[in-house]
């Protein structure tokens, strides 16, 4: 069966009114999903109070295996929580704000 790509849902009670198109609901989950593990927070966390790091600077600090802060970093990539940037053979990753902040706001809207 396809996706209904392009269906709208609509939620509502007293108070509140949202609605969402399918595409949208879908980065919302994967943000959420993205957001829903202790170390990707604490990757998180780290790059927000530390600004760009690299992988090495990310795994030493936390005290894990390079591959797994990669795993991790990956998938706050693919959520677009995160962005790497080359600058040399390094690679730095830093917070996509933009993306943090809609989240957010998406979370304080639902309460």
């Amino acid at each position: 069966m396809p996706t209904p790509v392009n269906k709208s849902y609509h939620f509502s009670d007293q108070e509140t009114e949202i609605q969402f198109q399918f595409k949208d609901l879908r980065k919302i989950v994967l943000d959420l999903r993205a957001l829903n593990h202790e170390l990707r927070q604490k990757i998180v966390q780290l790059l927000l109070a530390n600004g760009p790091m690299t992988v090495t600077q990310l795994y030493v600090k936390l005290r894990i295996e390079q591959s797994v802060a990669s795993q991790h970093l990956a998938i706050l990539r693919k959520a677009n929580i995160v962005v790497a940037e080359r600058e040399g053979k390094f690679i730095h990753y830093h917070i996509h704000q933009e993306q943090l902040e809609a989240v957010k706001a998406l979370l304080l809207g639902l309460q």
